[in-house]
């Protein structure tokens, strides 16, 4: 992005065909994975107040031990983009069963390390005495599906890198009636209560990555490409990953830092800002999608040695980033008072969440543009880079946002702290897009 020579029209329109088909079916899947929780809530909320807060507890904490592993998709998707770049089928499954071997490794070991702490992991989250048990028992069951869910984010990993964003919505559709229909059938029918909700959730779990191992599995016969674990390889999808589970982890910590600060800030903000912060997350399934397209285009256009094209669709991408961002903007704009009496009939919590959401809506071209980098230069393999800019950003973040309640300052001025976080992300992917360092070209990195 050093230059910006004038994109012919044809090639525009190509990118566009290729954002739209691999963008719109990956949003589909990003809204069908946060329904799974939505309807366990729905459905345990009916046993008691004291069940559903035992959910709450168990949730967050399995959605966070999840999340931490999303490099696991990430960089297979680099990886095996960059090989059918290339030209070599067989190479990029193989390469993507690596993932799926490393995700099986790391799933036993989450498991090995919960199981046996689970109440005191549970205790240590701060869960009431009445909700305690029924978190335990969530997590103790739940724990057990965590192989198969990093074995879907490893396979999606897959998937996406050979241009195929479409089975990955449709297994998660697939997944979400699925779940949905054991956890009414086990928690009711069968009279399970909370535990059959987690029941009912492994399941669908390992349902969703036998469909995914079945679908790899497939190609791998028929591409002549071996399915037994390699340690080497194994080795090199950890530490192509690594630097993206420090990203990950920095980003969770600025999120977790304005949790606690607005947590200090009094009721009605702490509840303003989860309702700010739900919308917040849900905009970036949205962006997400059009970073999710450009790890697969990326990754595949430097597989082929072709820098150039790599370049323009960097640059398209990025037009879609800014031109998304403003429409969500203005969609957050002109919703807001429909927006939030779904969430809070108190006029306070109103009031509060209605200013943070005007600092959101003017931040959304920022995050257009940041997560379309992002996106780019984590199909370019460039975690290094991604790992370092996040922790800086983190340590730009902190003390601003420490500041906020010390000053006086309301949730208004903590989500102003959040767009300085995103504006610190734009400048650091910027600068890195715009050196070209990024476009390192060939089947691997």
């Amino acid at each position: 992005m050093s230059q910006a020579p004038v994109i012919p029209q044809a090639t525009r329109r190509r990118h566009d065909r290729e954002i739209v088909a691999l963008a719109v079916p990956a949003f589909g899947a990003l809204v069908a994975e946060p329904l799974f929780v939505l309807a366990d809530s729905a459905i345990v909320g009916h046993l008691g107040t004291a069940q559903l807060a035992g959910l709450g507890v168990a949730s967050a904490l399995l959605t966070t031990a999840v999340s931490i592993f999303v490099f696991l998709a990430y960089a297979t998707t680099a990886a095996v983009a960059r090989r059918v770049g290339s030209g070599d089928l067989q190479a990029a499954i193989r390469q993507g069963m690596d993932g799926i071997w490393l995700a099986l490794l790391l799933g036993a070991a989450v498991i090995a390390l919960v199981l046996p702490l689970t109440q005191g992991i549970v205790d240590a989250f701060g869960a009431s005495a009445t909700a305690a048990p029924y978190a335990a028992t969530y997590l103790r069951i739940s724990s057990l599906g965590i192989p198969a869910m990093l074995v879907v984010l490893a396979a999606t990993g897959v998937l996406r890198g050979l241009q195929d964003t479409r089975t990955p919505l449709y297994v998660a559709v697939a997944g979400f009636v699925a779940n949905a229909g054991l956890n009414a059938g086990l928690v009711y029918g069968a009279g399970l209560g909370i535990a059959g909700s987690a029941w009912g959730t492994v399941i669908a779990q390992c349902a969703m990555a036998a469909v995914y191992l079945a679908v790899v599995v497939r190609g791998a016969r028929r591409h002549g490409a071996s399915l037994r674990p390699d340690a080497a390889g194994i080795r090199a999808s950890a530490q192509a990953g690594l630097p993206l589970l420090v990203r990950t982890l920095s980003l969770r910590a600025i999120l977790m830092i304005a949790t606690a600060v607005a947590a200090r800030m009094g009721d009605a903000d702490v509840a303003a800002h989860q309702i700010v912060l739900s919308l917040w997350s849900l905009l970036a399934f949205a962006l997400d999608a059009i970073a999710i397209a450009g790890q697969a285009i990326i990754g595949r256009c430097l597989g082929a040695d072709d820098a150039t094209g790599a370049r323009e669709a960097c640059r398209r991408m990025v037009q879609w980033g800014i031109a998304t961002g403003v429409g969500l903007g203005l969609l957050v704009v002109a919703a807001r008072p429909l927006f939030l009496p779904l969430f809070t009939s108190d006029p306070a919590v109103k009031e509060t969440a209605l200013a943070a959401l005007l600092i959101v809506a003017l931040s959304q071209p920022i995050s257009g543009v940041v997560f379309v980098l992002d996106g780019v230069l984590m199909g370019a393999g460039d975690g290094p880079y991604l790992a370092g800019a996040m922790v800086v950003t983190l340590a730009v973040f902190t003390p601003v946002a420490l500041l906020v309640p010390a000053l006086g300052g309301g949730l208004t001025a903590l989500w102003a702290a959040m767009t300085l976080m995103m504006a610190v992300r734009l400048l650091t992917l910027w600068l890195r897009a715009r050196s070209g360092r990024w476009v390192v070209t060939g089947a691997t990195r």
